[in-house]
């Protein structure tokens, strides 16, 4: 079996995935898409160790054992955990591949996280949260009381979330193992007690709750504030490399795209997006970049001249020139109803 790399990082979501190709694996080109997301072409892959681009899902890759999976890696292996419940959350495990020991993110399918990380042989030894509503911690007590993990927030959450061994501050470490290294973002807006996590990896990944979706964010309802979310994607997401590969706390995206389409509707990366992922099975979902939010998520398109005219329609009392946090804030309160 060829072996791959995911700049050290291995996913085992299967719908996109960016790759980097040992030298000599001897893979077809027509298996790849390059962008495949954007564009329906498939072209030439890239020089061996070079990025190769983005794949879609081949059933023979999946079926591979894990011990197959864990020689083609060195760093992290992540499993996005589809739960199918109605507010349609995903769960995360983060595996080292040296010892087994995972952390398990906003674990609220207690039961289906607990038999992945089974299935793979790993032992669960931290559980995050990412902030403090009950659909990300109500699985905490029974995935702690099964493997004894310590539990893991935002250190101002101490008061909401029963339980936490460890407050999380901006720029803490967390590491899993001996290979993984996560860095804490504090991220205000959803919550003003939200953390995202931040790979140390080449291609670097973002765990990002109810911050960040894809091609939308997290509404302010329960404890939020939209000014300091505008100032969570301003200061710090923003900043963050295209490269980086996004996982949300929800599967919002054919939603989110259709309110991109009615406030930018000659946008035609998301109009293409929104047809190619409409039908998507959610235990294979899309794992968008930065970059990608960028062209397709109207919250970091605040000085597009399309978003601007719509929103001129819905508030007449805009500015000539309104600055980015007014156009945030004003999208905000739009989605807020939509």
């Amino acid at each position: 079996m060829p072996k791959y790399f995911l700049d050290n990082c291995l996913l085992k979501s299967y719908k996109l995935l960016i790759l980097k190709m040992v030298p000599g694996a001897g893979l077809e080109p027509a298996q790849y898409y390059y962008r495949g997301i954007l564009s329906p072409l498939r072209l030439p892959i890239s020089p061996p160790g070079q990025l190769c681009g983005i794949v879609p899902p081949c059933p023979a890759f999946q079926n591979q054992n894990q011990t197959l999976f864990s020689q083609a890696i060195t760093n992290m292996i992540i499993e996005q955990i589809w739960t199918g419940n109605a507010y349609r959350n995903f769960n995360y495990l983060i595996a080292c591949p040296e010892t087994g020991e995972a952390m398990a993110i906003d674990p609220l399918d207690h039961k289906k996280c607990l038999a992945t990380a089974k299935a793979n042989g790993w032992q669960i030894t931290q559980v995050l949260n990412t902030h403090e509503h009950l659909d990300h911690t109500g699985g905490n007590k029974k995935v702690i009381a099964a493997t004894g993990a310590k539990l893991l927030a935002h250190a101002n959450a101490k008061d909401s979330i029963p339980g936490i061994d460890r407050g999380l501050m901006a720029g803490d470490s967390i590491k899993i193992g001996n290979t993984v290294e996560m860095e804490v973002l504090d991220t205000p807006g959803h919550t003003m007690s939200h953390v995202c996590l931040l790979s140390h990896t080449e291609t670097p990944a973002l765990f990002c709750g109810d911050t960040l979706f894809n091609a939308g964010a997290g509404n302010c309802h329960n404890g939020g504030h939209p000014e300091e979310l505008y100032d969570t994607f301003a200061n710090q997401l923003a900043q963050l490399s295209d490269d980086t590969l996004i996982y949300p706390g929800h599967d919002y995206i054919s939603n989110n795209l259709e309110f991109t389409l009615d406030r930018e509707p000659d946008n035609e990366q998301a109009g293409l997006l929104l047809s190619e992922i409409r039908d998507q099975d959610p235990d294979k979902a899309l794992v968008s970049t930065l970059g990608l939010e960028k062209e397709i998520n109207t919250f970091f398109r605040l000085r597009s001249p399309s978003v601007i005219a719509a929103l001129r329609e819905a508030f007449p009392d805009l500015p000539g020139q309104p600055d980015p946090r007014t156009v945030f804030l004003k999208l905000r309160e739009l989605r807020n109803t939509w």
